[in-house]
């Protein structure tokens, strides 16, 4: 871990080595630090050491001055528990005492353990001789219960602190920043610099919160501008927000009939057209006027099975794509009469492989990466794909340890960075983790990213910063966790949910702060305004406890990612909302839309069409 001045943490993986010259004095000063104090043996207590203890140093012959050092490294040897940084203390053999020494002091602490036991037990030293084996036996499983626990936290501290880079050093100074803008020298870098800096990330804080809808909120996008914020719900309905001044601008009906997943602005389109998905599978658009209303709304592609994600080109107001978990992968063109063409069915050998994820290279639009219901992310060319020749893919990535995994992992969420170099893909009960863009197929991961959870829903990854500097996820336990893209160290950590799971991460593009929601039915802005940078207050416990509660769910479950389950139960904790009223001679399945060409057409041996959660 770091902590705000950069220095290292519980997670270094390393301790420091106390130097001799302090060994010696608190050697020393042990003599004389215990007053009354019952050692391990009685003749080890003199009224000597008495004395010294109650003030009065006479001067020691050698056999006082020999007994009193084998007290002080006793004592420390009895301290040999947690040091102020939170790491096992260490002593190499022979510095301090010897093999045997430890063994019988040991064996003495033990016993003092099981007396203590007795102690405590109903009835104390009145037990029988006759239940003495089943006395012993009882503290033998208490002992083994103790050892495998410090050996789990040894472990644990292992997992956390592998695999981390050192911090490097600040990259933005403020008063030298504002003083050469005061000037105008780098003032068009200004803001950029800013919003990349590791001390306002450790400064973040909630702002306020933005309340209207009355479901789980499920996407958040904002204008290519920054002034606006789109939003979208389990209630069906998307609101456009004002967000500076913290008002609802347009809220409009979906069109959709289940939980909307997602709803974003069309590049260029004056903020006038937005593109929405939902667990309906449905593919929407809606018009926006200029008068703040919304003109209509029309479907214009059809999966079978939910469709989580959409990926918009960044220079194109009409074309943008979907995935579903019906395999399927669709180019929409809004300029044509159909808008919708199958691109591609994912599949890994003859198997169709369900998608969650999408999204387009920002560098090479003709690339776009899709993530679902295995551990590949897989990396397609828009102009070449040739389902004959490797089922059309131009390359995949996958942790070398997850190839041969038997757990059934999926990906959840993948971004592109800024520059289109990195790829970064959230697994379930897994990590986060980056990938080289560019590498060749088949090549393994760059950074990991440890310590959150992503279990309950299909949780949302994202790059934080204009040059992508920090990756920032949600967790189960409610809260959000920002690394450093380099050193994969966590360098915030905030409460981000009072139901307990942080789904959606959009980070402002032009200012220093962003948007996040999960299962509470309003929207939480940040911004760096904290006097102090952040402590990672109660960060360990939250880390060991959701590894914990990972390793758990993976015996007990054998690993599945039993989706339909969650599914059930997630839906029964959330309120309900009645079915809308269909408009009197409406067609259910043709109202207003563009209809797909491949819509209709019957899938053979297509996945499940269980649905996930909020996406």
């Amino acid at each position: 871990m770091a902590e705000a001045d950069g220095k290292s943490t519980v997670l270094n993986g390393g301790s420091e080595e106390k130097e001799s010259g302090e060994d010696q004095h608190k050697e020393e000063d042990a003599s004389g630090s215990k007053e009354g104090e019952t050692q391990s043996s009685p003749q080890d207590v003199t009224p000597t050491e008495t004395g010294e203890a109650s003030g009065d140093k006479p001067m020691p012959n050698d056999e006082e001055e020999k007994e009193a050092n084998v007290e002080g490294e006793e004592e420390e040897e009895d301290t040999d528990s947690m040091d102020g940084s939170g790491l096992y203390s260490l002593t190499e053999d022979g510095e301090r005492e010897s093999e045997s020494g430890r063994q019988e002091r040991a064996k003495d602490k033990d016993g003092g353990k099981r007396a203590a036991r007795k102690r405590n037990r109903p009835g104390g030293e009145t037990n029988h001789s006759s239940s003495s084996d089943e006395d012993d036996d009882e503290d033998e499983e208490e002992e083994q219960k103790d050892d495998d626990g410090e050996d789990d936290d040894e472990a644990m501290e292992a997992w956390l602190g592998a695999e981390l880079h050192d911090l490097r050093g600040p990259g933005w100074q403020a008063v030298t920043s504002l003083r050469s803008r005061e000037i105008g020298r780098d003032s068009h870098q200004f803001v950029r610099r800013v919003c990349g800096a590791r001390g306002l990330v450790q400064r973040l804080e909630l702002q306020g919160r933005l309340e209207r809808h009355t479901g789980c909120v499920n996407t958040l996008h904002f204008n290519p501008s920054g002034t606006r914020l789109a939003s979208g719900s389990d209630d069906l309905r998307v609101v456009i927000w004002d967000w500076a001044v913290r008002r609802a601008e347009l809220e409009f009906d979906s069109g959709h009939k289940s939980n909307v997943f997602q709803a974003k602005f069309l590049p260029h389109s004056g903020d006038t057209t937005l593109a929405m998905c939902a667990r309906d599978g449905q593919i929407r658009v809606a018009e926006l006027s200029a008068t703040q209303c919304c003109k209509n709304t029309k479907r214009v592609a059809q999966h079978k099975g939910a469709a989580h994600k959409l990926a918009l080109e960044p220079d194109s107001p009409c074309f943008f794509l979907s995935a579903g978990e019906d395999a399927v992968v669709y180019g929409i063109d809004l300029r044509l009469d159909r808008p919708a063409n199958k691109l591609v069915v994912v599949k890994e050998g003859d198997k169709k492989v369900g998608l969650y994820t999408i999204y387009v290279n920002p560098a090479k639009t003709h690339h776009f990466a899709v993530g679902g219901r295995d551990q590949y992310v897989r990396i397609y060319d828009q102009r070449k794909i040739n389902e004959n020749d490797n089922n059309g893919v131009l390359k995949k990535f996958c942790p070398s340890h997850l190839v041969s995994s038997e757990s059934k992992t999926n990906i959840t969420c993948l971004v592109y960075s800024h520059d289109g170099t990195e790829l970064l893909a959230s697994y379930n009960d897994e990590d986060i983790y980056l990938f080289d863009a560019n590498h060749s197929d088949g090549a393994d991961y760059r950074r990991r990213y440890k310590g959150h959870r992503n279990n309950a829903t299909v949780k949302g990854v994202n790059f934080y910063g204009p040059s992508s500097e920090f990756v920032v996820s949600g967790s189960d336990c409610g809260h959000i966790y920002l690394w450093d893209k380099y050193s994969a160290r966590v360098v915030q950590f905030m409460d981000g949910d009072r139901g307990g799971v942080v789904n959606c991460l959009e980070p402002h593009p032009h200012l220093p702060g962003m948007a996040t929601s999960g299962l509470d039915h309003d929207i939480k802005l940040w911004a760096p305004t904290a006097e102090i940078p952040t402590g990672l207050k109660g960060l360990k416990e939250v880390m060991k406890k959701n590894k914990r509660e990972r390793d758990e769910d993976s015996v007990r479950h054998g690993d599945q990612y039993d989706t339909q389950l969650l599914w059930f139960l997630m839906r029964h904790m959330r309120n309900r909302r009645p079915a809308r009223p269909r408009r009197e001679g409406a067609d259910p399945d043709t109202d207003e839309s563009w209809s797909s060409p491949d819509s209709s057409d019957e899938e053979e041996g297509g996945p499940d069409h269980v649905q996930c959660m909020s996406s």
